[in-house]
């Protein structure tokens, strides 16, 4: 079994604090990312994982070995670079090969897990070429093979697509969504982008100022999320919020944004008259014939074939209204746009808090 867990894991540099009491459970055969934005501190909870960096407090386990203070070549993890770090006067096959060689292998035992992972990998036409005459694809593909040879535990993956272009790193997500399904092993994938942690993950982590703001399955985490940051940063493109007011004893919202439109709300939690509240709404859920409608002022068009996105600004708006378009029918910039949407497709938050209104 190689599950992984966190408990109370706590990293400091000096008297700064950067991982703050992080508890996590990873389950034998996850494919879990952990998203957030630049500095949220997930890239150093994936080096105390890998015993790159030290863990200040708290405990971690892999397959119920205690961890937490092992070398990192006992802790039964592999680690795929965004640099590749693979030498450049080395094949193909001395790259995959060259840890297994320094551990001391036997020499048919190397050439079968070499020769395994490059029919996986599809890499057989290349093993004698170097890095130099390889493509930023093919060079990723040996350095995941450097990590399958090893027959780790645990695969760690630090933002391994970053430095492909668009095409390729579509490309390489798939591959690896395939390798997780051949290998059915456990990997934990550091990214900045939310689509790549969408489509690949079984469970998403969404870090903030090296805290978890939410974990679970991608669709909850889309569909469910418990706070303002969380349903900001999931969702492509993001989702719109609307400053609002509580009106009617507590059972509606008015949003001057969308001209005043009252929006009736269904929650748990007790809610009063005047109480400032913001309503999430996601492009896809504006739709013509919905029960509540507003007009938007058009500013911008983006025509992507099957969809299109149309922007809406009005003055003191941090971010535009965003509607997303279906259908032959679509409107120009400068004009003006109707759109209703479904009061059951909003979502409730805090303003003061942030937090989910339930």
């Amino acid at each position: 079994m190689a599950e992984l867990a966190l408990n109370n894991a706590i990293k400091r540099y000096g008297a700064t604090q950067v991982i703050h009491g992080v508890d996590l459970q990873v389950d034998d055969g996850d494919f879990c990312v952990f998203v957030g934005p630049s500095g949220c501190g997930k890239s150093t909870l994936l080096r105390m994982i890998a015993g790159l960096e030290e863990t200040s407090d708290g405990r971690m386990t892999i397959g119920g070995r205690d961890v937490t203070h092992a070398d990192p070549a006992r802790r039964g993890v592999a680690m795929v670079f965004q640099t590749y770090a693979l030498y450049p006067h080395m094949t193909v096959r001395e790259n995959m090969s060259f840890g297994l060689r320094i551990g001391g292998t036997e020499k048919s035992e190397i050439t079968r897990k070499v020769d395994a992972a490059a029919q996986i990998l599809k890499l057989g036409d290349y093993m004698d070429r170097k890095p130099k005459a390889l493509s930023g694809g093919q060079r990723q593909r040996v350095a995941i093979g450097r990590a399958i040879v090893r027959q780790p535990d645990v695969f760690l993956f630090d933002e391994p697509l970053s430095n492909l272009d668009a095409e390729l790193r579509v490309e390489m997500r798939v591959e690896i969504a395939k390798l997780h399904k051949q290998l059915g092993a456990t990997m934990i994938y550091v990214t900045h982008d939310q689509v790549e942690a969408m489509t690949m993950a079984d469970k998403i982590v969404v870090l903030r100022d090296g805290r978890i703001e939410q974990a679970g399955p991608p669709v909850r985490l889309y569909e469910d999320p418990d706070n303002l940051f969380v349903a900001g940063f999931i969702g492509s493109p993001r989702m719109n919020f609307f400053d609002g007011t509580v009106v009617r004893g507590g059972s509606h919202v008015a949003l001057p944004r969308l001209g005043g439109v009252e929006v009736p709300v269904t929650v748990s939690a007790a809610l009063r008259d005047g109480h400032s509240v913001r309503l999430g709404l996601r492009p896809e859920h504006f739709e013509p014939e919905a029960p509540l409608r507003a007009e938007l002022a058009i500013d911008v068009i983006e025509n992507l074939g099957g969809v299109s996105y149309a922007y809406s600004s009005a003055e003191g708006d941090a971010h535009p209204v965003i509607v997303e378009l279906r259908g032959k029918s679509r409107p120009n910039a400068g004009g003006m746009l109707q759109v209703g949407f479904d009061p059951a497709s909003v979502l409730l938050f805090d303003s003061e808090s942030g937090q989910r209104i339930r």
